[in-house]
């Protein structure tokens, strides 16, 4: 087992420049700052059925109407197909030799391209063994093995330090690749005059969408409607900025990036970004609270949730928008949670409000991630190797 937190923030990497909790609020609509309810009991119950137990997973997916499969991604290099219930002993793919893993890097996410069926295309988020992210296509060979000689970077960033790599590639409801790229590691964002987090001229710190298909000799492509698209000194792929370390992400109705971004020392928090081009206010800001005195963040963001360190804390773990018809206490709700708490939340998100937020009684420990089937069933992930669905009790 991995000896550290996912993504997390704590005491160890705590900047200089913090100021006291609660001096100051984004300069943005406020949301009611959350604090950590009570479990209740939800109607009908709910519990966890373990449907396997794997070597540190941290990511579950599977291909688009794939009823049968289910994918879990070993933060080690290995992806194992769960068929029917039963673990296969091959892994679909083993990147472990091109990878550097432990702490907060390795391999960290899969991604099946919406046309999988027909391309066999697939994405995987990795830390290389010379410390840059990468995101890498590769092709299927067969339907339970991949093509390992058709590896294409699609893109590398360099990453300065070993914590804050991000992790998730994730196709939206528009079809495009979206990636959480955190802010490059170290504590406070300390990177140039300002932190990556507001340079929009680099991608660490960044939510970005690209299509990462080849086209011509260029290794992917940036769409056109991008916010920064065209605009002098920001990188064009960026899709959102501000952002300490967006371990894990989701898309809600409308089309709303609903994004967990780990937290510094104090607050974990969840943001929910309505337009391109949005700031969610790293390193000007921790959750509500600001981080960094006489700095600006324009037009940032406020989180619609909170979870604080002194509660018990320490690094948020989203988190996705349940469509399971199973789950009717669930339904329609974002189950979200934290890796060292381990108790599962949901919430209730209406336009950028968080609405009903509330516990349930299931408990996770070392909750890594979540993710769902192609049957929209919805899991959980602890680090220490259990993968576990959400079920009706």
């Amino acid at each position: 087992m991995a000896v550290l937190v996912l993504g997390c923030g704590g005491s160890g990497d705590r900047a200089t420049a913090r100021t006291p909790s609660g001096t100051a609020t984004p300069p943005a609509s406020a949301a009611t700052a959350t604090a950590t309810p009570e479990a209740v009991a939800a109607k009908p119950g709910l519990r966890l059925k373990r449907i396997g137990n794997f070597s540190d997973p941290v990511y579950v997916t599977a291909p688009p109407g794939d009823r049968n499969r289910l994918f879990v991604v070993e933060q080690g290099g290995r992806v194992k197909i769960v068929r029917n219930g039963k673990t296969l002993g091959q892994p679909f793919l083993d990147v472990s030799g091109s990878i550097s893993s432990g702490g907060e890097r390795g391999l960290l996410s899969l991604a099946f391209a919406p046309d999988y069926r027909t391309s066999g295309l697939f994405y995987v988020y990795y830390t290389a063994s010379n410390g840059d992210v990468r995101i890498v296509e590769y092709q299927r060979a067969s339907a339970n093995r991949a093509a390992p000689g058709s590896a294409r970077t699609v893109l590398s960033v360099p990453h300065p330090a070993s914590n804050h790599n991000g992790g998730l590639v994730l196709f939206g409801p528009d079809k495009l690749l979206y990636a959480g790229l955190g802010d490059g590691g170290g504590g406070g964002d300390q990177h140039g005059s300002r932190g990556n987090g507001q340079n929009r001229g680099v991608l660490l710190g960044k939510i970005i969408r690209i299509d990462p298909r080849m086209s011509g000799r260029r290794a992917y492509t940036v769409p056109s409607d991008n916010p920064f698209a065209g605009r002098s000194g920001a990188r064009p792929e960026i899709y959102a900025y501000g952002l300490r370390n967006p371990w894990r992400f989701t898309f809600a109705s409308n089309h709303r990036l609903v994004i967990a971004d780990v937290g510094q020392g104090d607050v974990e928090e969840v943001d929910i970004v309505r337009h391109k081009g949005a700031n969610l206010g790293w390193r000007v800001f921790e959750g509500r609270s600001r981080y960094t005195p006489g700095e600006k963040a324009p037009g940032a963001i406020p989180p619609v949730i909170q979870r604080f360190h002194s509660d018990g804390n320490c690094s948020i773990t989203g988190g996705v928008v349940v469509r399971d018809p199973a789950l009717s206490a669930l339904r329609g709700r974002y189950v979200f949670g934290d890796f060292c708490r381990g108790v599962i939340e949901s919430a209730r998100l209406r336009g950028a409000k968080a609405r009903s937020v509330r516990a349930t009684r299931l408990h996770v420990d070392s909750l890594s991630s979540f993710g769902v089937d192609g049957r929209r069933r919805v899991y959980a992930t602890s680090l220490g190797g259990p993968v576990f669905r959400l079920v009706p009790r």
